[in-house]
């Protein structure tokens, strides 16, 4: 009888990263990139982004595009080690680094957000 397996939740955590990364990403680089350096749009001043990233939404916005695409990254990188280098012997090693980096960029994220 075989194990069951974890891999649909880390399949789930790598589209949804990529759907995040793919649709909102790009937009707050254009914003804050270009848009409003650039003086297309009137630049908001710090206190209004601070007080914007104290509404609850919001952190769960940010919370969310810090979050999702490490679990992306973490996936994408964990396969291209596997078969694009062909180091399947190293599976558990790759598996905690790659995962156990996500996990801890999220935790710092949610604990940054928690304090602003």
């Amino acid at each position: 009888m075989s194990k069951p397996s974890n891999e649909g939740f880390f399949w789930l955590l790598f589209s949804a990263g990529g759907v995040v990364a793919a649709v909102f990403i790009p937009v707050l680089l254009f914003l804050f990139g270009v848009a409003f350096p650039l003086g297309w749009l009137p630049q908001p001043s710090y206190e209004h982004l601070l007080t914007l990233a104290r509404s609850p939404l919001a952190r769960i916005f940010l919370f969310v595009v810090c979050s999702l695409p490490l679990f992306h990254w973490a996936h994408r990188f964990r396969f291209t080690l596997y078969d694009g280098l062909q180091v399947k012997h190293l599976n558990e090693a790759i598996f905690v680094l790659c995962y156990g980096g996500a996990l801890v960029g999220t935790l710092l994220s949610g604990y940054l957000l928690l304090k602003i």
